[in-house]
């Protein structure tokens, strides 16, 4: 209410409301919660991305929930670089592989082979070669993943006009594309 007793606002005439304050809710602070049984796997996918984030001095934008990733690097006008990637967070040998391949493209670098198909390529054989190294399965469901995401990377390549097919993509190509002449790239 007004100072001179008069309603300022419609609610200033409801019941209970105006003459007194209304009683200020205080929350019990929760209890803490207990952490979860980390098995001793998980806390070797932990350290893996505590340490390809400082080897390779990446940035999480996001982890995402979908077994999809991205990389990218910003350059701002002072000549620092950031590098940037969304993918899984490591829980199992296929979320592990999406983050060991977005970490590849940085490790490779962006944009050194082309074309883009050859850097997938790439990324794929580093993410997957660094995971048997350091004793990370890589099952076929894994391989089988990289084998689609590949022949997707050179269909869409073909679409767009690919003329020649680097030696090392040629398992991807779809059938009947090269021809029974065709000779690609490369070797």
């Amino acid at each position: 209410m007004s100072l001179r007793g008069f309603p300022t606002f419609l609610w200033d005439l409801l019941p209970g409301r105006g003459s007194k304050p209304d009683p200020v809710l205080v929350k019990a602070p929760a209890a803490p919660r207990s952490k979860p049984n980390v098995t001793a796997r998980q806390v070797r996918y932990d350290e893996l991305v505590l340490e390809m984030k400082k080897i390779h001095r990446l940035r999480v934008n996001k982890w995402r929930s979908s077994t999809s990733g991205c990389a990218w690097e910003v350059l701002y006008r002072d000549g620092t670089v950031s590098r940037l990637i969304e993918s899984p967070y490591p829980r199992g040998p296929m979320s592990c592989a999406v983050f060991m391949h977005e970490v590849g493209h940085h490790a490779i670098g962006l944009r050194r082979y082309r074309p883009r198909c050859l850097e997938e390529y790439h990324a794929w054989k580093w993410g997957l070669e660094e995971m048997e190294q350091r004793g990370f399965s890589v099952t076929d469901r894994v391989l089988a993943r990289r084998d689609d995401a590949l022949r997707y990377a050179v269909a869409k390549a073909l679409r767009r006009g690919l003329r020649r097919l680097p030696v090392e993509l040629v398992q991807w190509a779809p059938p009947g594309v090269l021809g029974p002449d065709a000779v690609p790239s490369g070797g």
